[in-house]
């Protein structure tokens, strides 16, 4: 009698985790399939945002691509010459001052907080600010520029200059390049820095030859995530000096000391001073918006890159 109550109570207990085990699959599945919808939902708006500028832009995109990336701004947007040359040259600059500045000093001090520092309430203090600090708005950080850079710093920077939106922008994206750095180093495995320090390696041999290369495909694809968001911003160019007119003349890509002289434009100023002049000119709503999908193909052409050397360096590393 007691050896088949025992029988009964272990069947019972089966029965009753066996329907534990059902509740908790479907409630997975519940959750999976939200997941699923969400995604889906955002990439629907993601694809109807995109749908809708490509189309109010068709028109300049398709009937002179050309004429519009080499000409200039006008005050009415029939004007044949419209275009957003000196905008793409001044954004050219812009990230060329973010990767120059942001990239170096955001990596060298991820290397710094993960291998060199110590594990104490100072090293935590300098990571819970430098987290803090990727959430400020960039307004914030355009409001610095200016009292820093325009102001106190004119006799170097040139006041309201290409230089003053570089590093202004350089110190915006420059938590988000120390986060990404840290959690890319971070996922190094420590079998590889156990395995170079046993072969004799001092401790810069091994971030050298083992954590650097294993940690650069996640190095990479943060640090020039960042640049794209870094030259999206519109606040903080406003503040530094960005011109919203036409400027004098039309500098090249390289012509850097033309573009000191005259002041600078970049791609989202001259998306918003033509949304401000559509209610003037309706055309100028079609010229933002193709200025919108030139901005995007130029993002997306950083995100190809950054995955272009991800691939490159995994390869590399297997």
């Amino acid at each position: 009698m007691a050896k088949a109550r025992l029988v009964g109570d272990r069947t019972s207990t089966m029965m009753v985790q066996a329907m534990e085990r059902r509740s908790t699959d479907v409630r997975g599945r519940v959750f999976q399939v939200s997941l699923f919808v969400t995604l889906l939902l955002s990439l629907f708006i993601l694809g109807v945002l995109v749908v809708d500028v490509v189309m109010d832009g068709w028109g300049i995109i398709t009937g002179r691509p050309g004429g519009f990336l080499s000409g200039t701004i006008r005050s009415r947007s029939i004007d044949p010459k419209l275009g957003v040359h000196q905008a793409l040259v001044g954004t050219f600059w812009i990230a060329v001052f973010v990767a120059v500045l942001a990239f170096p000093i955001g990596i060298g001090a991820a290397v710094w907080l993960e291998e060199y520092a110590p594990k104490n309430r100072f090293a935590r203090f300098v990571e819970l600010n430098i987290r803090n600090l990727a959430g400020v708005p960039s307004i914030v950080y355009g409001l610095l520029g200016l009292f820093l850079f325009v102001e106190r710093l004119e006799g170097i920077t040139g006041g309201k200059s290409i230089a003053s939106a570089g590093v202004t922008l350089a110190i915006l994206v420059l938590p988000i390049v120390i986060i990404t750095a840290q959690e890319a180093i971070r996922a190094v495995p420590q079998g590889l820095k156990e395995g170079a320090y046993g072969v004799g390696a001092t401790k810069w041999d091994m971030i050298r030859s083992q954590v650097l290369p294993y940690a650069a495909p996640g190095i990479l694809t943060g640090t020039l995530l960042s640049m794209s968001r870094g030259i999206g911003e519109a606040a903080p160019l406003l503040l530094v000096g960005a011109v919203s007119g036409r400027l004098g003349s039309d500098a090249g890509f390289f012509d850097f000391g033309a573009i000191t002289e005259q002041g600078f434009m970049a791609m989202p100023i001259i998306i918003v001073e033509w949304v401000q002049e559509s209610g003037r000119d309706p055309g100028f709503a079609e010229a933002a918006a193709a200025a919108i999908v030139v901005l995007l193909v130029f993002v997306i052409l950083m995100n190809a890159t950054a995955i272009l050397l991800r691939n490159y360096f995994e390869n590399k590393r297997g």
